[in-house]
């Protein structure tokens, strides 16, 4: 099992042995530092390999969430906080958890995994990396790992119906669920990522799964009781498909 370096910013000191003392119980978990402020941490973080920060929001000369856009991105975060006000801020600076104070061991221990399943996924994606070229559908795999309140979520590519895009997210809509997945992702990410023979931008906002397409009326793709329009910008390429499948 992976071992994970993980550092501890907090200005209260019993708050931040607490976390070092769950660190030190955990098998997969490794204390490499223990700081009172972001600034005392920030040589140890850039100058080690540190995987995951267990850092405070509020503390003195640079708070928690203004510290998390400035370090590494292969370091996460797991917020220890006494304020729930944060969580929104948080889960776009791409936290992997959000934990509120006081923090038990078994909040702590759920995230720690979480933590360890993202390192392990993540892991597993670098090596694929590095393996030989394959087909854009091989290359995309059946499945699509994305967070979704900080939780990682497998979705299964081919019962993907469409996505919508959002200002800051996008919904994922599968089939046979009626609530969507909401992530913190780009639509040009995903357009990039999903296979291109089967999903097409047909909106600005929009990306649909061609093989799940039952009925088109009036220049809008119908799903159950959402009618998603075919914009002028993706109108001409989305008829080419169509012609090409119209019998008759």
């Amino acid at each position: 099992m992976q071992t994970l370096r993980c550092c501890v910013i907090d200005d209260e000191p019993l708050a931040s042995g607490l976390i070092r003392s769950y660190i030190e119980k955990t098998p997969f978990l490794e204390i490499a530092g223990e700081f009172s402020s972001p600034r005392n941490a920030i040589y140890t973080i850039l100058n080690n390999d540190i995987d995951i920060v267990f850092l405070d929001i509020q503390i003195p000369q640079l708070n928690g969430i203004e510290f998390a856009r400035i370090i590494p991105a292969d370091t996460r975060i797991i917020f220890t906080t006494a304020y729930s006000d944060y969580a929104v801020e948080g889960f776009r600076v791409n936290a992997l958890d959000y934990l509120l104070k006081p923090v038990s061991y078994e909040e702590f221990l759920a995230a720690a995994r979480r933590a360890l399943a993202w390192y392990e996924m993540k892991h597993q994606s670098d090596s694929s990396k590095l393996q030989t070229q394959v087909s854009p559908t091989e290359k995309a795999g059946e499945y699509i790992i994305v967070k979704s309140e900080y939780k990682l979520v497998q979705v299964r590519i081919a019962d993907i119906l469409y996505i919508e895009g959002l200002k800051d997210y996008v919904k994922i809509y599968v089939e046979g669920s009626e609530k969507s997945i909401m992530t913190l992702l780009s639509m040009k990410a995903l357009e990039q990522t999903l296979p291109s023979d089967t999903f097409m931008r047909v909106h600005r906002s929009y990306i649909v799964n061609l093989s799940k397409i039952k009925v088109i009326e009036r220049n809008r793709i119908i799903f159950g009781r959402t009618q998603i329009p075919v914009s002028e910008s993706y109108k001409d390429t989305f008829a080419e498909f169509i012609a090409r499948r119209t019998l008759g």
